[in-house]
């Protein structure tokens, strides 16, 4: 092949990765990939029987994709990486945790880990890379994990984030290998049942599509003189604009902490019950868009939250 038709091997579906066994069915000789694959040649290899088809280095979809091609099919990326691909904000980590058939006699690479399993999970294919579901991806790295503050948040992520439930983590545990799984069940037990934090991942992923900068979670609303009027899941403080959507919506009743002393105080506050937040998203987005609008119209009160947690995981 001429040095052009070598350079147009590389293809998008692919991510300029490829194996050689590809490439010799493409009609590449063993000679020119070994002479292109040299140091300082526009050819590198990345895992046995793995190509990348350029000399920079590799990127981590890069990385995901030759993992993919050395663990073969059947295979899915588990761990924190498959968590990121469903959407969560976490760094990746060196090595890419595949999950690949119990019968597959191949062994951990550089940045791969293999994990051989009797259980491979129905996969969720993203941008045609095979990724455990967020339930399973999680357990692998809990599994794993040694530090409990760092357990804590993990387990908690994929709830709030709305992929899964708490009682879907207990169950895939109790399902799945036990090696390591002792501190985990204790750190879900302690949890209890993340139903609010599980109702916040879904308000977050509404408030990705409704056109309002971001509010800090989990607040208490004071008086000018610092009494506490009530209690918001989510709060806009430059507008006075409080949402309820949790536990504060079912239970209004409290005489000193509930939303008539609120909006008493002039706080803007939209009220939504838990079961609507995936149900009735535009209805709600276009709710909260009308209330923001209509607090930085008016007089802002004179009212200020205490406790208040970053809108950032």
């Amino acid at each position: 092949m001429t040095s052009a038709e070598l350079s147009a091997l590389g293809a998008a579906e692919t991510d300029d990765v490829t194996t050689i066994a590809r490439l010799h069915a493409q009609g590449v000789s063993p000679h020119a990939i070994a002479s292109r694959c040299r140091a300082g040649g526009p050819w590198r290899r990345l895992l046995p029987g793995v190509v990348l088809l350029d000399e920079g280095e590799p990127s981590r979809r890069q990385q995901l994709r030759a993992a993919a091609f050395y663990a073969g099919a059947g295979a899915l990326v588990s761990g924190i990486d498959s968590l990121r691909a469903h959407g969560i904000r976490v760094a990746p980590r060196h090595q890419v945790h595949m999950l690949v058939p119990a019968h597959r006699r191949i062994h951990s690479q550089d940045f791969v880990r293999l994990e051989r399993t009797s259980r491979l999970p129905e996969p969720n294919v993203l941008q045609g890379l095979a990724f455990a579901p967020p339930v399973r991806a999680t357990l692998d790295v809990a599994r794993r994990e040694r530090d409990a503050q760092r357990l804590r948040r993990l387990l908690a992520l994929p709830v709030y984030y709305g992929l899964c439930t708490a009682e879907e983590l207990r169950t895939e545990l109790d399902a799945g290998n036990q090696r390591g799984s002792a501190s985990v069940r204790e750190m879900l037990r302690n949890l209890g049942s993340m139903g609010e934090t599980y109702l916040q991942g879904l308000a977050r992923e509404l408030l990705e599509v409704v056109p309002l900068p971001p509010p800090v979670w989990n607040v208490t609303v004071c008086d000018a003189q610092g009494r506490p009027i009530g209690v918001v899941d989510a709060w806009w403080d430059e507008v006075a604009l409080g949402w309820q959507f949790g536990a504060e919506v079912q239970e209004s009743d409290r005489p000193k902490l509930n939303h008539l002393a609120l909006t008493a105080a002039g706080v803007v506050l939209v009220r939504t019950a838990p079961d609507q937040l995936r149900e009735q998203v535009r209805r709600i987005a276009q709710e909260l868009t009308s209330a923001f609008a209509n607090a930085a119209r008016r007089r802002r009160p004179k009212v200020r939250a205490l406790g208040s947690v970053p809108a950032t995981v």
